[in-house]
């Protein structure tokens, strides 16, 4: 059900829409215990996936960018 939410606070690249609003659909998902895809029609879940966007959006604007170390 709940797949890695990936960093999207990185100096190389800013975050897409598309990958904000993934994670937020993944954070939504996760804390609300959804596994199928039909349960995400509902407007209270649609609702919150596009606050939570936001929200990050402005996190994102907020912070400055972190170098990410690969091994």
């Amino acid at each position: 059900m709940c797949r890695y939410i990936r960093l999207l606070r990185v100096e190389e690249a800013t975050a897409t829409e598309d990958e904000v609003r993934a994670a937020a659909l993944q954070f939504v998902r996760k804390i609300a215990g959804l596994r199928r895809k039909s349960e995400m029609t509902a407007a209270p879940v649609l609702d919150a996936v596009d606050e939570i966007a936001v929200a990050s959006r402005r996190l994102l604007a907020a912070l400055e960018p972190v170098a990410v170390v690969t091994r």
